[in-house]
C-alpha cells in the first residue's frame, strides 16, 4: 500500500492553475537540503486508501472550484514501491477527469526510468525530473527547485 503525507484539494502552488496535489511517502534520493524530508520513509504518513482516491476524483470533477489538474509530488511518486499505485491512479484520473492535466515530480532523471516508471508517463502531461541539488538551488525557477531539474512536456 502506498502512503501519503498531505493532500491539498485546492492548491495554487504546485503547478499551473488551481489543482489537487498529493504528496506521497518514499524517496530513496534523500537530497541534501530537501524541504520535505519527512516524506522519505515509505511507511511514513498515512495509507492512501480507496476512499481517499475516490475523494480526489470527486474533487477534480467538482465544478464549484474548477481545477486544472492533479500534481503528484513527495517523497517520490516514481519510487519503485509507489509506481503500481501511481500508475493506477493516473489511469483513473485520465479516464474519469477528461481535460485535467497531470504533473509528476521525481528525483529520477528521464534517462534513468525503468519500464514500469515509463508506463506512468503515458498517462501524464508533465514530468519534472532530477534530484534537488542544493548548490544549484534557484528560487527564481518556476516549478523546480534547482537548475539541474528539467520540465518535460509530454502531451
Amino acid at each position: 500500500m502506498m502512503h501519503i503525507h498531505r493532500y491539498y484539494d485546492v492548491d495554487i502552488v504546485n503547478g499551473p492553475g488551481t489543482r489537487c496535489t498529493l504528496f506521497v511517502a518514499g524517496c530513496e534520493h534523500q537530497c541534501r537540503g530537501c524541504y520535505n524530508q519527512s516524506t522519505w520513509r515509505l511507511d511514513s504518513g498515512q495509507p492512501f486508501t480507496l476512499a481517499m482516491e475516490e475523494q480526489l476524483l470527486r474533487d477534480l470533477q467538482d465544478t464549484r472550484i474548477p481545477r486544472q489538474g492533479l500534481s503528484l509530488s513527495g517523497g517520490d511518486p516514481l519510487h519503485p514501491h509507489n509506481v503500481p499505485h501511481i500508475r493506477r491512479l493516473v489511469k483513473r484520473v485520465r479516464q474519469a477527469c477528461r481535460g485535467k492535466d497531470i504533473w509528476v515530480w521525481t528525483g529520477y532523471k528521464m534517462a534513468e526510468l525503468n519500464a514500469a516508471q515509463r508506463e506512468v508517463l503515458s498517462n501524464i502531461d508533465v514530468l519534472i525530473d532530477g534530484r534537488f541539488i542544493e548548490a544549484e538551488k534557484d528560487a527564481t525557477l518556476q516549478w523546480r527547485g534547482s537548475r539541474n531539474q528539467h520540465i518535460w512536456y509530454l502531451r
